[in-house]
């Protein structure tokens, strides 16, 4: 017999003839996940998060396209994470790859609260087409180099700064670095 539990949630909704309790079933079997990038950190912080809620694990990461600009600004940000799960949907699909959840990632900057700021957006669908999404904490961007970080990209922003590392990009991110080690990509996916 497979355990399940089952949890309930209530939202607010500003409709109240719409019936705000959703149930969720919580499958403790494995859970199979394909996340769109092949970025260690990413992948590593998005198996740390699920753990919380299934007891095991099997998350693979493939590369898929966001279809947004290189440096994604204010709403891109959440098409770019949004695209990713449905390009890696259609690959999944394309090579019989059965999964129970689809994970996109979209780092960007945005200024939505009247200042610059890097956030990330997760956006998670699962096989029938059930999504939610949610931010990461966002950081400030020191005001002399939103430019740089408009024009190219936050990677090549950093390593202006910082001095170029490949390594940087692909394990820890610029946070660890301007955090002193306390924040890691991990944490913030």
């Amino acid at each position: 017999d497979m355990e399940q539990d089952e949890y309930y949630f209530d939202f607010n909704i500003i409709d109240e003839s719409v019936d705000n309790t959703i149930k969720i079933n919580m499958r403790r079997k494995r859970m199979k996940v394909l996340i769109a990038t092949k970025n260690q950190g990413k992948i590593e912080g998005a198996k740390k998060a699920l753990e919380h809620y299934f007891r095991d694990v099997e998350i693979i990461g493939v590369p898929a396209q966001s279809n947004v600009p290189d440096q994604p600004v204010n709403k891109e940000i959440y098409n770019g994470a949004k695209n990713r799960v449905r390009n890696l949907k259609k690959y999944a699909k394309e090579n019989n790859i059965e999964a129970d959840l689809f994970l996109g990632i979209e780092s960007g900057i945005n200024d939505l609260l009247g200042r610059w700021m890097i956030t990330n957006i997760a956006v998670i669908e699962d096989n029938k087409n059930f999504e939610s999404y949610g931010t990461s904490p966002s950081f400030p961007v020191p005001d002399n180099l939103v430019q740089k970080v408009l024009d190219t990209n936050l990677s090549e922003a950093m390593d202006t700064v910082l001095g170029e590392d490949k390594e940087r990009h692909n394990r820890s991110g610029g946070i660890q670095l301007l955090t002193h080690n306390e924040i890691s990509r991990i944490d913030l996916t």
